[in-house]
Formats: structure tokens, C-alpha cells, sequence
């Protein structure tokens, strides 16, 4: 079996409540260096509650967040992280291209880097001629491959995302999905949440989540042998479903 590299994200018996209201129960979960893992769960499982504290955005009730050895949430950590939301957090009234300069700006891109590399992450999610276009103008869709293009941008070691494919068509998800591959394989460490199972298939970790529970973490392999089931889909019924 493979040897996993060293954890880039660790979380130790994490909780989160809002008021009375329980959303994460001591969740514990390592994400090796260099993965793509995919978090599993129907909606309202408590995974974008997740990976916004993972990311920094807010911070856990109780328990410890740690990416790249660095306790979170830490401003300094910025950087070192692209998070795409599930709401895209774009300004509406400006171009692609000026909300693009706008968050290399908040990275430190600058001058030639800065425009090799807008370019690059533009042409990724095949919108290179839609630069110009004032965001108000773009389609769901569209906005979504832009806010893609936002967290790629400053080249992060870790990359958190929130339902990256959403409304965005099965060819463009195969290249998106080979990208993040190609990326994970140059070492970048991915975290991702999805309700798309050949998406789960593809990742090298999975971690099903039902109700703020951890209900099982492996490989989609594992997991599928676990449950004695043969796709992703009946063992993510198995460990979340009415049963489970």
C-alpha cells in the first residue's frame, strides 16, 4: 500500500455550535500532503461549516485546526491557502479581469507574474474571452468558474473548495478535474466538497459526513469494500443513509 505523505491539514476533535445548535461534533480527520480529498455529505451535514474554519474563516467551538503546522484561524496563513466558497464573493459591478488584479493584489502578485498568471487560470476555466466582461453579465456558471480561477490565482500549497463544479458543464469538469490532479501531483494538497459521486471516485481520500458526523474516512476503494458495495453511491447510502 502507498505510503501517505505527512499531514497538511490536521483536525483534532473539532466542534462547532451556533446558539444551541450543534453543526459539528468532534470531528478528527488528516489530510496527507499532496491528496485530493473529497468531503461527502447531503446538504446541511455540516461540511461548508468544515472547511471555512480548515480555511480560517471561522474558528471551531472547541478542538484545534492546524494547516501546514500553523494553528488556525491565522491572517498570516492567507496566502498559503486558495478557498473558493460556495457563494461566489465577487464584485459584480467590475470585470473579470479587475476582480482577478484586485485579489493578486491581496496576495502580493505583481507586475508581469501577476498578468502570466490571470491569464493562465482565465484559460483553465475557458474564460479568456470573457476578460474584459463586467461580472454582473456572467451567467451562474461562469461566475463559478471565475471564483475557480480567484482561489487557483496565487498558486497556494493547500486549495479549499466548496462545490467547485456546480453548474459548470461535464466537459469543462473533466479538465477542471485534470487540472486538480495535475496540481495534487505537483504537490499542491486539495480539500474538496462534493455531492457528485464520479467526483468522489476520483479522490484519494474521502470522509463521509451525516449530521456534523464523521461516519468514515478511506479511500473510495476502501470504503467501497468496507460496505461491500461497488460504487461510491451505495456505500455513501450505506454509512449516510436513514439506516446510518
Amino acid at each position: 500500500m502507498e505510503t501517505l505523505s505527512p499531514a497538511s491539514i490536521q483536525v483534532q476533535t473539532v466542534s462547532k455550535q451556533f446558539g444551541e445548535k450543534v453543526v459539528l461534533k468532534d470531528i478528527t480527520l488528516s489530510v496527507p500532503r499532496a491528496s485530493i480529498f473529497g468531503l461527502l455529505g447531503p446538504s446541511g451535514s455540516g461540511k461548508t461549516t468544515l472547511v471555512r474554519m480548515i480555511a480560517g474563516i471561522d474558528a471551531p467551538s472547541s478542538g484545534d485546526v492546524h494547516v501546514l503546522g500553523q494553528k488556525m484561524p491565522q491572517l498570516a496563513m492567507l496566502s498559503q491557502i486558495g478557498y473558493m466558497a460556495q457563494s461566489d464573493a465577487l464584485y459584480a459591478e467590475l470585470t473579470a479581469q479587475e476582480n482577478l488584479a484586485f485579489f493578486a493584489a491581496l496576495y502580493g502578485l505583481k507586475g508581469a507574474k501577476c498578468k502570466q498568471r490571470i491569464q493562465e487560470v482565465m484559460a483553465l476555466v475557458d474564460l479568456s474571452a470573457h476578460l474584459k466582461k463586467q461580472v454582473s453579465n456572467y451567467s451562474g456558471g461562469m461566475k463559478r468558474r471565475l471564483s475557480l480561477a480567484i482561489a487557483l490565482l496565487h498558486e497556494p500549497s493547500i486549495l479549499i473548495l466548496d462545490e467547485p463544479t456546480v453548474g459548470i458543464d461535464p466537459v469543462l469538469r473533466k479538465s477542471i478535474w485534470q487540472e486538480l490532479t495535475n496540481l495534487s501531483q505537483q504537490g499542491t494538497t486539495i480539500l474538496l466538497t462534493t455531492h457528485v459521486m464520479d467526483e468522489a471516485d476520483k479522490c484519494h481520500q474521502l470522509g463521509m459526513i451525516r449530521d456534523g458526523v464523521l461516519t468514515a474516512v478511506g479511500t473510495p476503494g476502501e470504503l467501497k469494500q468496507a460496505t461491500s458495495t461497488s460504487t461510491i453511491e451505495e456505500a455513501f447510502l450505506v454509512y449516510g443513509g436513514a439506516g446510518a
